[in-house]
């Protein structure tokens, strides 16, 4: 198991001084965002994608910092119900996963997309209960209408290339927890899976090391960010933990996106790999830098600090006690 580094965190650097500040710091892999909202300062698939010189540059590159490629992101929104938009998104991801394909990458990391709640909506729209009646039309128009279809293709397209596809599992969209991953890796294929974020769970009030259990008993999951959430009960006892206070105003938020170890101690991030351990996950834990109360580098090494004590560097011997 590797501690990683989504590197967006990063993006005012170039990617060759990014890896050389990383690897100072020990982490031995890297998840590349190439567009969406994670940008592709790093790598932009018009640059990369065919391109064989430029694949084996950057890979060349990664490998002289003894470094592998984790995944690649292009975090956006595919079932939009502005077609443009969605049609957009859609090609991203295709194309990012020929591009995994082409750099030998197994992961492709984005969300699930969030469509309208009917055909004449224009905004994406979160449905959050069962009633009134109309919100439960629209759920199952969101699944059945748009997301199967839609996924069913970029899955097929996934398949074709060898390569997994990461949902992060996200509030405002419409797969935000493990049941409904499950759903739609279940519509699909096997190469739907989880790209495990902890930090939209905590909030949810789920049990983190039960959603990697549930996920890695169907071998769910395909790529993991390291991200912490802190929960300030003074504020949720008031409004509970559906917060739309922007996140930079920190006093007055319910819960806040967290460096790993401020939102919760190491003992639970050692339950965390231990837990991915148990599921037969061995891939990187890619830190993912959004804490509004500290600088990117400052927010990395602190992470990289507790998770380099939390995982695990080898394979478990032989239980010679058993």
């Amino acid at each position: 198991m590797q501690v990683g580094v989504l590197t967006v965190a990063l993006a005012d650097q170039d990617l060759e001084d990014a890896l050389a500040y990383l690897d100072d710091l020990g982490v031995g892999a890297v998840e590349l965002g190439c567009g969406g909202f994670v940008g592709d300062d790093h790598l932009s698939r018009e640059a990369y994608r065919d391109d064989e010189d430029a694949q084996a540059e950057l890979l060349d590159l990664v490998d002289e910092y003894d470094m592998d490629i984790s995944g690649i992101s292009t975090h956006n929104n595919p079932l939009h119900p502005d077609e443009e938009r969605a049609a957009r998104a859609q090609t991203e991801i295709r194309e990012a996963v020929e591009l995994a394909d082409q750099l030998g990458v197994d992961a492709v990391n984005t969300f699930s997309g969030l469509p309208a709640g009917s055909p004449a909506g224009d905004v994406p729209n979160w449905i959050t209960a069962p009633w009134p009646p109309e919100h439960a039309e629209a759920l199952e128009y969101q699944w059945e209408e748009v997301a199967v279809p839609v996924w069913s293709d970029l899955a097929a397209h996934a398949a074709d290339h060898d390569v997994n596809i990461g949902i992060e599992m996200h509030p405002n969209m419409l797969v935000y927890e493990p049941t409904s991953m499950l759903r739609l890796r279940n519509e699909t294929n096997d190469r739907v899976g989880a790209n495990f974020d902890p930090s939209h769970l905590y909030w949810q009030g789920i049990d983190v090391t039960e959603a990697i259990r549930v996920l890695g008993e169907e071998d769910a999951i395909h790529h993991f960010h390291a991200k912490d959430t802190g929960l300030y009960e003074s504020n949720a006892d008031v409004k509970g933990y559906l917060d739309t206070a922007p996140y930079t105003d920190e006093p007055n938020r319910s819960w806040l996106f967290r460096s790993i170890g401020y939102g919760h101690g190491e003992q639970h991030w050692k339950d965390v790999v231990s837990t991915l351990r148990m599921v037969d996950y061995d891939g990187a834990l890619s830190i993912e830098h959004e804490d509004s109360l500290t600088s990117a580098n400052e927010g990395l090494e602190k992470a990289v600090d507790v998770l380099s004590r939390a995982v695990f560097e080898t394979t478990p011997g032989e239980a010679y006690w058993a």
